[in-house]
């Protein structure tokens, strides 16, 4: 996908920077494959505020994403590449050869016509599902599962990728895009290539209107708030309001909050590296 600049024949075009749709080869999604997307406006179930900064935004549809990649040993064909408005990256429709339809995310050089199949000895091609202990060591790979059967929950986002780095025993060793690496059971299934729409995070939205499309409220700086609204609230004038925080108080800024104890420490062999 290219990144396309705008004349500034209005103010909003002026800083745009969009993506092109180049890529995307139909425009209206697959019925049979959604379902309601209610939005919440930022409240909990009694109506009480809990997330600022939410609300508004365009009506959209969620589509149903096949992470499991279950369907073992049936060929499919690429029927389109679609774009997906509730996440980053595009999704592909795929026809089985017994007749049923299903979405993935989409991964970089995915055409349609292609064939995919998800089977324990698969070929290795783009968009091809396998378990870790059937993939060559160095293979680009997304979507991986930390639990055999869990569905893919990690490597989802558009442009990341992860790299199959060694095998020991009954567990791999995943080269994640922050530079983590840690040690996955060989029997849990991840796909081959890296997700699509790379371009994403050099969009450039030119107007605040198109944040409220989204469902993005204006966000007021904390040093500006009253005490009463927010930890670094108050003081005169351009005082600093305080330590950085959250608005529940938590410190921000290099205070670690992951669990000293937590359990899946022992598969992270090395931990991402610091901004």
């Amino acid at each position: 996908m290219a990144v396309r600049k705008f004349k500034p024949i209005t103010p909003g075009q002026r800083h745009k920077v969009a993506i092109s749709f180049d890529t995307i080869t139909k425009s209206k999604p697959e019925k049979s494959l959604l379902v309601p997307n209610h939005r919440s406006g930022g409240r909990n179930d009694t109506g009480k505020m809990t997330i600022a900064n939410v609300g508004g935004g365009h009506k959209k549809k969620y589509r149903l994403i096949d992470f499991k990649r279950e369907k073992l040993n049936v060929p499919a064909k690429v029927a389109s590449i679609e774009y997906d408005p509730n996440r980053t990256a595009n999704i592909a429709l795929l026809h089985y050869k017994d007749g049923e339809k299903r979405y993935i995310i989409a991964p970089e050089g995915l055409t349609v016509g292609m064939e995919l199949i998800s089977a324990k000895d698969a070929p290795i091609n783009i968009g091809n599902t396998l378990p870790l202990s059937s993939l060559p060591l160095g293979t680009i790979i997304h979507n991986i599962e930390l639990k055999p059967g869990q569905g893919a929950i990690m490597v989802r986002s558009a442009g990341s990728f992860a790299q199959l780095m060694a095998r020991d025993g009954k567990y791999a060793t995943v080269k994640l895009a922050s530079g983590e690496i840690r040690r996955i059971l060989t029997t849990c299934l991840a796909t081959i290539g890296s997700v699509s729409n790379s371009q994403h995070q050099l969009q450039i939205s030119g107007k605040a209107g198109r944040s409220r499309w989204q469902g993005r409220r204006p966000n007021v700086r904390a040093t500006v708030k009253n005490p009463v609204d927010h930890p670094m609230g108050g003081g005169e004038g351009k005082h600093s309001g305080g330590l950085p925080r959250n608005k529940n108080g938590v410190p921000a800024k290099g205070y670690k909050t992951r669990n000293k104890k937590k359990a899946s420490d022992k598969y992270i062999i090395e931990r991402r590296k610091k901004k």
